[in-house]
């Protein structure tokens, strides 16, 4: 990208609003640079677009650059920015995108690069789009990929505090490599996609499903820890002492050197047997 044509039009007036209705105009602003031919399609939601994408802060350092940005719109892979823009974007136009921290990475920023409310300047290029490919129909190292890809989003979410994002990431992480698969590749892949939507299930208060998310992870895998921890917890919080007790029997043998609040919490379900 040539930053020096960016000068003169990152300030507002510049861009007319993005003509997407949930799309408040004066916080993402679209200038096509490039049209495509008329009679164009443009991509809907829920199909996989391929972007060329370059972003900059206003003082023009460059923050995110992808040749080949792949991602389903409405799936969270990318800012909501980058999905509010494909989605009016035909294919091969060249367009700059003016977005506001609220449409990007808010008032966190994102560490190291991108500092707290600030706008981001993209240019794009609507190069391909296509169907969302069935991954049920994918080799299973590239539906491993692919969720492991939803999996470390969850994962980015979860650090901001966004327990909803990153719910959402996990459970589709899980839907790529079913249950029905039995290569140990697989399980292992399921059981960090579980305790990742446990833990988010827990900050959400969503204590049931996060007790049956537990339990399948330990239908996987019976000695893991840190289920065996989650499950005795929620199971010692719906007053099922005998059951909660028994498992965190089993995860303190299998580690012993665990940290003191888990050894208090064992304690404290001994007195009610």
């Amino acid at each position: 990208m040539d930053t020096g044509g960016l000068v003169d039009l990152f300030p507002l007036p510049v861009f007319p609003p993005l003509p997407q209705p949930p799309v408040d105009n004066r916080l993402l602003r679209k200038k096509v640079l490039q049209a495509s031919p008329e009679n164009v399609l443009t991509p809907a939601w829920g199909q996989e677009v391929t972007l060329k994408m370059q972003g900059v802060l206003e003082d023009r350092t460059v923050v995110e650059k992808d040749c080949k940005l792949v991602f389903i719109i409405g799936e969270g892979d990318v800012n909501q920015a980058l999905e509010e823009c494909a989605i009016s974007m035909m294919q091969g136009e060249i367009a700059l995108l003016l977005a506001d921290s609220q449409y990007t990475y808010g008032h966190l920023g994102r560490e190291p690069d991108i500092p707290a409310w600030a706008p981001l300047l993209y240019q794009l290029q609507l190069l391909d789009f296509r169907e969302k490919p069935d991954p049920l129909s994918l080799p299973i190292p590239e539906r491993i990929r692919i969720g492991n890809q939803k999996r470390e989003r969850g994962n980015f979410y979860f650090q901001r505090e966004e327990y909803s994002m990153a719910a959402q990431a996990y459970c589709m992480a899980l839907d790529i490599c079913a249950a029905e698969e039995e290569e140990e590749e697989v399980n292992d892949y399921r059981v960090k996609c579980l305790n990742n939507l446990a833990a988010a299930q827990l900050k959400l208060g969503q204590f049931d499903e996060a007790l049956h998310s537990s339990r399948d992870v330990l239908f996987l895998d019976p000695q893991n820890v840190k289920a065996l921890f989650r499950k005795g917890k929620l199971l010692s919080d719906r007053g099922e002492y005998e059951e909660a007790m028994e498992t965190l029997k089993k995860a303190l043998k299998l580690e012993p050197s665990t940290k003191l609040h888990n050894m208090q919490l064992h304690e404290s379900i001994m007195q009610y047997a």
